[in-house]
């Protein structure tokens, strides 16, 4: 029954059908075998509306959106060039920042190498970096900051788990907490090759200019206590991530029409159909998953899993090496929330087992898919980047494998030193 599963869901997908069919009709296909009452799948779909967190995904994901239809990111990177770019090699430093942030507010690495790139590609080599390191750095910068708080995926994978409910609880704000080092991590190694692929470059650098420092940050005054906000509200116990997330988004809403006036009203509509869009279909794979989950688990799937993990690996290293070899292959062939609905609760009860903390399971999750974003056959940001900067898929290979195999050290380092990602939970 459950080649016959695969089977169908290859064929499928290989036919074009939409991810959320797929994943239902082997649903509907599994518990009619089974001989279950299909109503359990609209149960299922329905139990996720009960679930505090996901209040949260639609109000960050209009947040991200307004972000990312308004002139945020000029404001933002004249922001960090007017007050680093003085710093020897400022300004590739500058570019792993920046991306960071933007990318965490707005959810989706492609919005950052869109918005962002195309100011920064220029600017890199107008100012003495090579044109191939140039291309890599903001191709690969795209995806940094999916484990930064308000990160969409980050919530997400809280919200399965959550509805798992296996291994030991946490809370969103520790989700958020366990993604900085990780990400800090990322950025320095990243900065670290920067520093050192351009030790022999001449760059120019201008001189720290007070009036300019200061008019940056007037012109950002606006949106620059955003993240202190969140982070005051979510980690000082303000307020609940829901409220934290409606109070975000009203904030948004409100200096981008009324303030900055960079949205207009004809415009919003558009924004918040493209923003509800994108997450309906997140949710509606989150539903069906779900079902299918609870199908695989009827069927014992999880527990064959287990026993044949068992059978032929015998120690928590070699599983966690194995898990980050899988997760590397997954991210090169599916988008990382189809990714997160599908697998997590698959590989969730098994590293359990092994003694792997829920949290950091999550972390080395969405590590590992951050660099699947670079990787092909699907690497969506090598995609984006060759439409966005007019280069062939061949030099955006090359351009980012130095970029991506400093990301793969640092996933190592994620991987086999937990501290990085509990460091709160035994301080």
């Amino acid at each position: 029954m459950i080649i016959a599963l695969i089977v169908l869901l290859i064929v499928m997908l290989l036919l074009g059908a939409p991810l959320f069919a797929v994943i239902l009709a082997a649903t509907m296909l599994g518990f009619y075998q089974a001989e279950v009452d299909l109503s359990v799948i609209a149960t299922e779909i329905y139990r996720i509306a009960d679930t505090p967190l996901l209040v949260a995904l639609p109000l960050f994901t209009l947040s991200g959106y307004l972000l990312s239809e308004s002139q945020t990111s000029q404001r933002l990177l004249r922001l960090t060039r007017a007050w680093f770019g003085w710093m020897p090699f400022g300004l590739a430093i500058i570019s792993l920042l920046t991306c960071a942030m933007f990318t965490a507010f707005t959810g989706a690495s492609g919005v950052t190498i869109v918005a962002l790139g195309a100011l920064l590609l220029p600017v890199l080599i107008q100012e003495g970096y090579n044109s191939k390191f140039s291309l890599g750095l903001v191709t690969t910068t795209g995806c940094l900051g999916l484990l930064l708080p308000p990160s969409v995926p980050l919530i997400l994978y809280g919200v399965i788990v959550q509805q798992i409910n296996l291994g030991e609880k946490f809370t969103l704000q520790q989700l958020f907490l366990a993604g900085l080092l990780p990400s800090l991590l990322m950025i320095a190694l990243l900065a670290g090759w920067a520093v050192w692929a351009n030790r022999r470059v001449t760059l120019d650098r201008s001189a720290f200019n007070w009036p300019e420092g200061l008019a940056s940050l007037k012109a950002i005054a606006w949106e620059l206590p955003l993240p202190l906000f969140i982070a005051g509200g979510l980690f000082g116990g303000f307020l609940a991530i829901s409220e934290v997330a409606a109070v975000t988004a009203l904030y948004v809403l409100i200096i981008e029409i009324f303030i900055y006036k960079e949205i207009r009203f004809n415009q919003l509509m558009h924004v918040m159909t493209e923003a509800m869009k994108m997450l309906g279909g997140i949710l509606l794979i989150l539903g069906v998953s779900m079902a299918f989950t609870n199908y695989l688990i009827d069927a014992e799937v999880p527990t064959r899993l287990f026993d044949w993990i068992k059978a032929h690996i015998d120690s928590k290293f070699s599983f966690l090496l194995l898990l980050n070899l899988f997760l590397l292959l997954l991210g090169a062939i599916l988008d990382i929330f189809s990714a997160l609905v599908i697998m997590v609760p698959l590989i969730l009860p098994v590293a359990i087992s092994f003694g792997i903390h829920p949290i950091h399971l999550g972390i080395i999750f969405l590590a590992n898919m951050q660099i699947g974003y670079l990787t092909p056959p699907v690497g969506m940001d090598l995609f984006i980047a060759s439409y966005r900067f007019n280069k062939s898929i061949t030099e955006l290979y090359q351009a980012t494998l130095p970029f991506v195999l400093v990301l793969l050290l640092a996933v190592v380092i994620i991987t086999y030193v937990p501290w990085l990602s509990l460091w709160f939970l035994n301080p």
